[in-house]
């Protein structure tokens, strides 16, 4: 029952994304790229902020900040690579043909993170149902962007 929850979570995070990425990519046009990479991030920050500081939002404890290793904070970075690659992408390519790519090269990172457990995540497998899986989302993608 709860992993149909967080599928339907996961595939709003999906529609989220492409409708981010369409945004951030007509963002990136009008004010430039980095500049949109600044005001993306900075809105973000004082929307969390207002989440956790004025509505109570969160269960977490930022006592335990120095607990966590250092390579976890990298997120930070990676995220304004992201925006950066959104922004750039849809911008030049259309929100189709960008998020496409997006798509195909996300999975296969994630199934290497699968394959070898980074980041502390569960190791699973990578079978030849999913190498297939992955060779036919490459193909998708190349009759999408065709």
């Amino acid at each position: 029952m709860y992993q149909w929850l967080f599928l339907a979570l996961a595939a709003a995070a999906g529609v989220a994304m492409a409708v981010q990425g369409s945004l951030n990519g007509a963002l990136g046009k009008t004010v430039g790229v980095w500049k949109g990479v600044f005001l993306v991030h900075a809105i973000g920050l004082a929307v969390v902020a207002v989440l956790l500081f004025v509505c109570g939002l969160g269960k977490g404890d930022l006592s335990k900040i120095g607990e966590a290793p250092w390579y976890l904070y990298l997120g930070g970075v990676v995220n304004v690579l992201i925006i950066f690659g959104v922004m750039s992408a849809v911008a030049k390519l259309g929100a189709g043909n960008a998020t496409t790519a997006i798509i195909v090269g996300q999975l296969a990172m994630a199934m290497l993170v699968d394959r070898f457990g980074w980041f502390g995540l569960a190791q699973a497998p990578f079978t030849w149902s999913r190498g297939a899986g992955l060779l036919l989302m490459g193909l998708a993608a190349k009759l999408l962007l065709a």
